[in-house]
């Protein structure tokens, strides 16, 4: 077929741009939807409404843990099959994928609609905060299972050779979000309400448009028996993609250690508790359109090194993973840049704030993102292991960052130098992953054969 032949022949640079720029964008897009809601929650509500936000996002990057564990593992396994000339079982993934998307994105909604006032009290939130996050994390539950839905599929879409499909899905529903929020906001006065369901309306458009390319898959065609139920299926599409969900996951947790030590920190500080809460949510959020770009390359990545791996072209998948991290290591130096040079001016986008609040602010984002240039290599590495049928080295390399470097400094710092101590265990840890990615990987690439064996997943 044409897709596997282009996996597996076309120069790596036009492949990896073919694959890598509707990822990028549609990454892009995915963050708008938490960028948009802060910039005009920010503007509408104020700062206790962009701190809810916050209190709440945590939720969204468990969301996200729980499509990338069926979008990536789904999408890897799909590739790897297709690469071996497995076109039967390769077809029975995504049916297993689809099914694993509608049981666990119906689960997380119930447990959000349960939980939520223990779990957002958990994540930080003050008595300030409380009412506002509450109201924005009962209507966002609603679009949990559509957003699932619509991040999981567009990986198997990508794997199938449709990024742009993907792309648009993603867009979709930016666009309907950015349209609505200002007049939810605004014209309505429905304050983080106005801004929730502008959000989940976008989710179900790009859901809806993302379910729709189900039955028109190039490379197979799914049949009413692939949506069984099927265990071992479900084990090994987990397995593929549990490195990137737990690095996810690992993020939530960080978030959580990181705002209540910011609020219990900051409480002892002139900043006091929302304002550290407040501008620490805006900076993670700035940051997460950086990250975006570059888990834009990595899912870029995934179905070229996963096809060439499968079909036993190591020289092709030495050669992908390499011409990524250089991409990287560029985008990441021009937002250091645009960080450093210009925090002022990115913070007043989010609404307005007193003299105390932007110096944190600023003081904030050149601390915490000092290390961002390398950032990218962790990731495009712990997501290499996946593609490779190897989740296991994924996993543990993922886990580097946020739970055996961060996690520790977070708790031991602050005891040294405060609020500072917080801010500075960032890039240390960004820094210390960093190394040891580099490590791991010139290890791992020398391994790879250079003959074009057969290889078996």
């Amino acid at each position: 077929m044409s897709t596997e032949n282009s996996l597996g022949s076309k120069p790596l640079p036009k492949l990896l741009a073919s694959f890598a720029i509707p990822s990028i964008l549609a990454m892009l897009v995915s963050s708008l939807y938490n960028i948009v809601d802060q910039i005009f929650i920010g503007q509408g509500v104020g700062y206790l409404g962009n701190a809810a936000t916050n209190v709440a996002y945590p939720l969204s990057t468990i969301c996200l843990a729980i499509a990338l564990l069926i979008g990536v593992g789904s999408a890897a396994s799909f590739n790897l099959n297709l690469g071996a000339g497995r076109q039967e079982l390769a077809r029975r993934v995504v049916g297993a994928a689809v099914t694993m998307m509608v049981v666990l994105g119906l689960g997380y909604m119930v447990l959000l609609e349960l939980f939520a006032p223990v779990l957002l009290r958990l994540f930080g939130g003050t008595d300030s905060v409380m009412p506002y996050a509450l109201t924005y994390t009962r209507i966002t539950a609603v679009g949990m299972p559509l957003l699932i839905m619509t991040n999981a599929t567009s990986n198997l879409i990508r794997a199938d050779g449709s990024p742009r499909y993907s792309m648009v899905c993603m867009l979709l529903g930016a666009v309907i979000n950015t349209i609505l929020d200002p007049v939810f906001i605004f014209l309505c006065h429905w304050g983080v309400a106005g801004a929730a369901w502008a959000t989940v309306i976008g989710q179900a458009a790009s859901c809806i448009m993302a379910v729709c390319y189900l039955p028109r898959f190039h490379n197979i065609h799914l049949m009413a028996e692939d949506f069984r139920l099927q265990p071992a299926l479900w084990q090994r599409i987990a397995s593929l993609g549990l490195s990137n969900s737990l690095n996810q996951v690992a993020i939530t947790f960080v978030q959580i250690v990181l705002n209540n030590s910011l609020t219990y920190y900051g409480a002892q500080s002139i900043y006091g508790s929302e304002i550290p809460l407040a501008t620490s949510g805006i900076i993670i959020k700035i940051n997460a359109i950086l990250l975006g770009i570059i888990v834009g390359i990595s899912q870029g990545t995934q179905p070229i090194i996963s096809f060439n791996y499968g079909a036993g072209k190591y020289d092709r998948v030495r050669g992908i993973y390499l011409l990524a991290v250089k991409l990287s290591l560029v985008i990441s130096a021009v937002g250091f840049v645009l960080f450093q040079l210009f925090p002022t001016q990115i913070v007043s986008l989010f609404g307005t704030g007193d003299h105390l609040y932007f110096e944190f602010a600023v003081k904030f984002m050149h601390t915490y993102l000092l290390m961002v240039v390398v950032n990218g290599v962790q990731l495009l590495s712990s997501n290499y292991f996946a593609s490779v049928g190897k989740p296991l080295k994924g996993l543990l390399l993922a886990l580097t960052r946020q739970v055996f470097f961060l996690v520790p400094l977070l708790l031991i710092l602050p005891r040294i130098w405060g609020l500072d101590g917080l801010l500075f265990a960032t890039p240390i840890a960004d820094f210390i992953a960093f190394v040891t990615s580099v490590l791991v990987m010139r290890s791992e690439l020398r391994r790879l054969p250079k003959t074009q064996a057969a290889q078996t997943v």
